[in-house]
């Protein structure tokens, strides 16, 4: 992989956990997502 879809990547991750973050645990629920599993999702997300 190159650098520059690593740092791609890196950035969708970060990203994606602080949308999730950011949002009510309640939202969480919703959608299915435990507020302590939020880096695994963003992980799946990108495809680390």
């Amino acid at each position: 992989m190159n650098i520059a879809r690593s740092f791609n990547n890196w950035r969708k991750y970060r990203q994606t956990v602080a949308e999730l973050g950011r949002m009510s645990s309640r939202e969480l629920q919703d959608l299915g997502i435990e507020r302590g599993r939020i880096h695994a999702v963003a992980r799946a997300a990108v495809g680390f």
